[in-house]
């Protein structure tokens, strides 16, 4: 019987080791595993790749693992925002190294790795230091560069509703990097509001395949 779900955070995020690359969803404050990402942090795990769409804000997520030092890269389309000073920190001591993606390039790269593909050419960051080093290619008469598939050990990511076979549906906005992260990376670790019985879930509202889960913790509504 296929059931993957687990009991607690803890379980959850367990076999995550330094060194690792972490996805981690969420866009501002919508879709972002804030648990999850504690229950990583609680691992003591150091030198982590985080690939994520900004660098964090305050205390919590992102901004914690910079605060406490566990991240020794970050690939990110958003390194400052409002509140981001951790990333600041360790950005100006030089304890962190920054690769920076446009936003539309960051979410292709992750879906080249989901489907297997070598890369890809666009326009997007040609001729722009982003560009710097990487092959280029004159297509219809605009310069396109070449983008390599980004791939990940793990993916921490924030549904809604899951059933026991890892099938997820989402909330609104907190979808955004979600699907494609948890097609891109070897192991998939959900947090989600609600369980659902298997059949519960329509079908064509089911965004991520459960073949593409590997966990799912349950933590229920947030105060």
């Amino acid at each position: 019987m296929i059931d993957k779900r687990v009991p607690s955070l803890e379980d959850a995020v367990a076999g995550i080791t330094d060194g690792m690359a972490v996805m981690i969803s969420g866009f501002g404050d919508s879709g972002v595993p804030v648990e999850l990402t504690h229950a990583m942090l609680d691992l003591g795990v150091r030198d982590l790749t985080i690939i994520t769409n900004n660098g964090g804000a305050g205390e919590s997520d992102v901004a914690a693992l910079l605060r406490e030092g566990r991240v020794a890269r970050l690939i990110c389309s958003y390194p400052r925002s409002v509140g981001s000073h951790w990333f600041k920190q360790r950005w100006e001591e030089g304890s962190v190294e920054l690769e920076l993606v446009p936003q539309g390039t960051l979410t292709e790269r992750m879906r080249a790795a989901a489907a297997g593909l070598g890369g890809f050419f666009t326009p997007t960051g040609a001729d722009t230091e982003l560009a710097k080093g990487k092959e280029t290619r004159m297509i219809n008469g605009r310069l396109h560069v070449l983008e390599d598939p980004l791939p990940a050990d793990i993916a921490l990511v924030h549904a809604e509703t899951a059933d026991r076979w890892g099938n997820l549906v989402y909330h609104l906005a907190a979808r955004n990097f979600g699907p494609t992260m948890a097609a891109a990376a070897d192991t998939t670790i959900v947090q989600v509001r609600s369980f659902a019985e298997l059949g519960e879930l329509d079908p064509e509202h089911i965004v991520t395949p459960g073949i593409f889960v590997d966990r799912v913790v349950q933590i229920g509504e947030r105060a």
